[in-house]
């Protein structure tokens, strides 16, 4: 944890004040200042105030730095809600990219509906990718800070949640397809990709046990 005086160094420098600066406005001298920052002092308590004005900070953060801690951690959180909603929103709009190409496939370009489907079925792989290698990273970020029994149980978790959105979407991308392009001959092998992303989830979540013990 740091000190008051890296923490009155840090405050200064952040606003741009040299010793000289800092110790005009708070009525001291130059020396007083170098010995708060190297810790050789403390700040009477009638310059806490004028301190906490200077540095538009309160006491408690001057003091103790917690709210320093929490404003870090509340950005730290706000960057993984940031990740997560590219990751989702990326996903989404593979979805929607991968509907829209069977309908303008098959309206426009008039090609093999083997091809479109293929297609299709890449767009919403890829999209599908997205989503388990956020998951599959989140959950790696956590098992860092918890104990075996509990990464264990986060990363069966995590893998339940991952088939499970898997066979949400297989179900209707199958029906979907199957529907629309009434090729039930070719839209079977749907599951049969189905069954090799599940595999891969299985063994992906397999190696990384494997590599914790």
């Amino acid at each position: 944890m740091k000190t008051i005086g890296e923490r009155l160094l840090e405050y200064r420098k952040a606003n741009n004040l040299s010793q000289e600066e800092m110790a005009f406005k708070l009525d001291v001298s130059r020396q007083t200042v170098s010995k708060w920052e190297t810790d050789q002092s403390s700040p009477d308590f009638d310059k806490i105030g004028p301190l906490c004005e200077l540095f538009s900070i309160t006491a408690d953060e001057l003091i103790t730095g917690r709210k320093q801690e929490v404003q870090s951690n509340e950005k730290e959180n706000e960057n993984k809600k940031h990740s997560k909603a590219l990751f989702t929103a990326g996903s989404v709009f593979l979805y929607f990219l991968a509907v829209a190409w069977i309908v303008f496939a098959s309206e426009f370009l008039h090609m093999n509906d083997g091809l479109i489907v293929s297609i299709f079925l890449l767009i919403c792989a890829f999209g599908t990718s997205l989503l388990i290698f956020y998951y599959i990273s989140h959950g790696k970020e956590n098992e860092e800070n918890k104990k075996k029994n509990l990464k264990k149980e986060n990363e069966n978790a995590v893998c339940k949640t991952i088939k499970t959105i898997i066979s949400l979407l297989a179900t209707c991308i199958y029906f979907i397809v199957s529907f629309w392009t009434m090729a039930w001959h070719i839209t079977w092998l749907i599951w049969l990709i189905y069954a090799a992303i599940i595999s891969l989830v299985d063994l992906l979540f397999s190696l990384r046990e494997d590599d914790h013990e």
